[in-house]
């Protein structure tokens, strides 16, 4: 119940595919990072010092990248500081040609569209206290405690939310619009609908009772398509078939009274860059909880894990799902705040929306008591150095178990509960 107890009310979601225009540009924003934590990785495995003199080590990895893109051309910008080199034009065109935008009659093509760069070294001004931290500045902490080194990249508030509708207690209709949108990609992609293109959205409508989700009220799937289909009776027969009823027939919810739009426009052939313009970060609701739960504003793709707009809010989801998960609640969000250049966040705030099990305050003892949310502890806990965020940047950055994503794992209930316990 929690945030709706007692009400009946329809909710939405959307999801998009991984040939969207602004999808296209979270990826290659996430697959550059990727590449250059990988190579910084590799240097540092062999000693590699510059020659400046200085060494090559993934911890002094920054990254904030940017992507923009339109018809033919893929722009790339950031800040970036490595002693890493790696190729942007080829990671670009790597991106395009596996989402499947190989050809210019699909709208773009991988290997003739322009790639144009302009990154730049980090502000020096920022990297100061990220580098070494408010608290060691002050003489407040000691600059070997590497977790005190380390200050927030940025300012700002970031959430993070769990329920207990789903089995990776996300709420249900961000939880079913990504797994239309994945599977809208994978008949593509495996041949099973041969006429379909890149880029495509879904749209879920849940029905819920006094609070909870009881049947699917309106499904919207929008998919790109080859010039010679003509019928939308076969695009929406299609799409039903091989996209909508493998998908929900597997989540035991009712489903086959909802009213279906498929390609409500009609024809769907102009698609990707050549129908809008993409940007990196244009996506923030389809990326989180697809507006169940509180967003603080700040996108993902593209930037390194010393950016709290990132690495925070997978913290707080982490905290969150481990919260629901031991029992405490079973709908909880959490927020954190930080300020640029400080170690220790400056608030955490707990809301349960009246499902707790034990008293808020004792659960708010408990996360104080298990977690470390500074981002330093954040970085090693959940192993924010690893080349894995290209994965993250379609479909969902939550939710997605399977993936090894460490902000999924429920590796804290056990101690959440304890010490919970032992609070009140």
């Amino acid at each position: 119940m929690g945030l709706h107890q007692g009400r009946s009310f329809l909710f939405t979601s959307e999801s998009v595919t991984e040939g969207h225009p602004d999808k296209i540009c979270d990826q290659i924003s996430d697959a550059v990072l990727d590449a250059l934590l990988a190579q910084e990785t590799e240097l540092q495995a062999k000693g590699y010092i510059s020659p400046t003199g200085e060494a090559a080590n993934v911890k002094n990895v920054r990254c904030a990248c940017e992507c923009f893109t339109t018809t033919g051309l893929v722009l790339v910008s950031g800040e970036i500081r490595t002693q890493a080199y790696v190729d942007v034009e080829r990671i670009v065109r790597g991106v395009l040609r596996d989402i499947g935008y190989t050809r210019a009659k699909f709208g773009f093509d991988s290997e003739t569209c322009n790639v144009l760069t302009a990154i730049h070294d980090q502000s020096a001004d920022i990297a100061a206290g990220v580098d070494k931290s408010y608290e060691v500045q002050q003489g407040e902490a000691k600059a070997t405690d590497e977790y005190e080194l380390i200050g927030a990249g940025d300012q700002g508030m970031m959430f993070g939310y769990a329920v207990r509708e789903t089995p990776t207690l996300m709420p249900m209709p961000i939880y079913l619009a990504h797994r239309l949108s994945s599977r809208l990609a994978k008949v593509r992609k495996e041949n099973i609908i041969n006429y379909l293109r890149p880029d495509g959205k879904t749209q879920v409508t849940v029905r819920y009772e006094n609070g909870l989700p009881v049947a699917i009220d309106k499904i919207v799937v929008s998919t790109q398509h080859d010039d010679a289909i003509s019928s939308m009776k076969l695009i929406r027969d299609d799409i039903t078939r091989e996209v909508i009823a493998p998908v929900l027939d597997e989540q035991g919810i009712a489903w086959h009274d909802a009213e279906i739009y498929v390609n409500p426009t009609g024809r769907f052939v102009v698609g990707g860059p050549m129908g809008d313009t993409g940007l990196t970060g244009r996506k923030i609701i389809v990326d989180t909880y697809g507006g169940m739960g509180r967003h603080g504003g700040g996108a993902f793709s593209g930037k390194d894990c010393t950016k709290v707009d990132r690495s925070a809010a997978y913290a707080a989801r982490w905290v969150a799902k481990n919260v629901v998960a031991a029992g405490l609640a079973d709908q909880c969000e959490i927020q954190l705040a930080y300020a640029i250049g400080v170690a220790k966040p400056l608030s955490l705030m707990v809301d349960t929306y009246n499902t707790n099990h034990v008293p808020v305050k004792a659960i708010e003892a408990a996360i104080n008591e298990v977690f470390d949310l500074r981002p330093g502890a954040i970085i090693d806990q959940l192993n924010l150095r690893k080349p894995q965020f290209r994965k993250t940047s379609a479909y969902g950055h939550f939710g997605r178990e399977g993936e090894g994503f460490a902000w999924e794992e429920t590796n804290r209930t056990q101690e959440l509960i304890r010490a919970a316990e032992s609070s009140h």
